[in-house]
């Protein structure tokens, strides 16, 4: 995945999910302190794959519960969403569970007065597995990206989707070469 121009809360919870990954036998992380970065922990959230396809919320930061204007634990992470930018969020989401690696969603949230705020979305797999598992867990971090204290309040009524990032599947070492011998 490209991870320019992205939030710093969002690179660090990329860090933190590569270092995890790259050594998944390692419970010692390295790298900088989540209270390093303000609001980190406050909007995180964790979706778990229903065998109905839906995807429930198990866990929502009080930041983010307080941005929706809801508590969203044991709610259908797929109702954030609706018409077109609901099957693209699915879809996303089953690129992200075939792949096994994390995607992010720019977009924006309106208000039910039309205020808008900026958001990237990162959604990245817990288990490193790949394919169909009967309980897959995602861990989310929903990061507004302007002043969303203007809009004390004034919860976010309807997401869209501006762009999706999807997960990067290049393979990292050497490219594999070919070498023909005539004699």
């Amino acid at each position: 995945m490209i991870d320019r121009s992205i939030h710093p809360n969002t690179r660090t919870l990329l860090d933190a999910w590569r270092r995890m990954h790259a050594d998944p036998k390692s419970h010692a992380l390295s790298g900088p302190d989540a209270g390093d970065h303000e609001n980190l922990i406050d909007r995180i959230f964790v979706i778990e794959q229903r065998q109905d396809q839906s995807w429930l919320v198990r866990t929502a930061g009080t930041a983010l519960n307080a941005l929706v204007g809801r508590n969203l634990v044991n709610n259908n992470y797929l109702d954030l969403w609706t018409g077109p930018d609901r099957a693209m969020m699915a879809a996303f989401l089953e690129a992200i569970r075939f792949d096994g690696a994390p995607g992010v969603v720019r977009g924006r949230g309106e208000t039910l007065n039309g205020e808008r705020v900026d958001l990237e979305i990162t959604l990245m797999p817990l288990s490193a597995e790949t394919g169909r598992s009967p309980r897959l867990r995602m861990l989310g971090l929903y990061q507004t990206l302007g002043n969303d204290q203007m809009m004390p309040g004034k919860p976010v009524f309807r997401h869209r989707i501006s762009m999706l990032v999807p997960p990067d599947t290049r393979r990292a070492g050497a490219p594999l070469r070919l070498v023909a011998s005539n004699g």
